[in-house]
């Protein structure tokens, strides 16, 4: 089977598809073809997919073999309602199938699978999964990007217990924005206390391209 690599965050707007952008710019510069498929979009009007179409866009460059692919094999499930996808879709039962197909065709083009997820990992999906029990059902190793604003310790420790209360194979990476210059003083100190490594979407995705390939 496929590397699968499933992109996740401590909430909305942390980062996920800024992250999943260089995870497959990084692997398709080593010669890996690379694949990408987002779960669940909301907030999609008028045919326009915010994430998705960003996503395919970069795809189509760094993978040839997916040059022919429309957004909606990225986005096999969407919704208009930009909120939770079990408050988006009233309440339907989550399409298994749909999106087992729309990997299983991604993967006819790729060696590493970047799967998307949608909002923070205890985002209700439908009326029994949240988007932390689709990590393992679909086999694949978490990768949990935080924030790096007042505040990132809590989050970032909720969700890695969470993660681990659930033996989900998973590493945490931080997303530190222009405007988040002072996490070295007010949050980094802590996680180095706990051996937590820092690793930085923006400076060390290389090294982080490494460790979830081999986890």
């Amino acid at each position: 089977m496929n590397k699968r690599i499933f992109v996740t965050a401590t909430n909305t707007n942390i980062g996920k598809t800024y992250t999943t952008l260089k995870l497959l710019e990084n692997y398709s510069s080593k010669g890996i073809a690379v694949g990408v498929v987002k779960l669940i979009e909301t907030g999609v009007v008028d045919g326009v997919y915010p994430d998705g179409d960003i996503l395919l866009s970069m795809l189509k460059k760094c993978n040839c073999a997916c040059r022919d692919l429309t957004v909606e094999d990225i986005v096999p499930i969407s919704y208009e309602l930009p909120a939770a996808p079990f408050i988006a879709s009233q309440g339907k039962a989550l399409d298994f199938d749909v999106l087992n197909k729309a990997i299983e065709k991604m993967e006819t083009l790729c060696d590493v699978l970047i799967i998307e997820g949608a909002g923070g990992l205890l985002v209700p999906v439908d009326g029994n999964f949240m988007m932390i029990d689709l990590i393992p059902f679909f086999n694949a190793v978490g990768l949990l990007v935080t924030h790096c604003s007042l505040g990132c310790i809590n989050d970032s420790m909720l969700s890695l217990g969470a993660l681990q209360s659930r033996n989900i194979d998973a590493m945490m990476v931080f997303n530190q924005r222009e405007e988040e210059k002072d996490f070295s003083i007010i949050s980094e100190p802590y996680f180095l206390s706990k051996d937590i490594e820092v690793l930085k979407v923006n400076e060390d995705i290389d090294t982080i391209c490494d460790v979830l390939y081999n986890l």
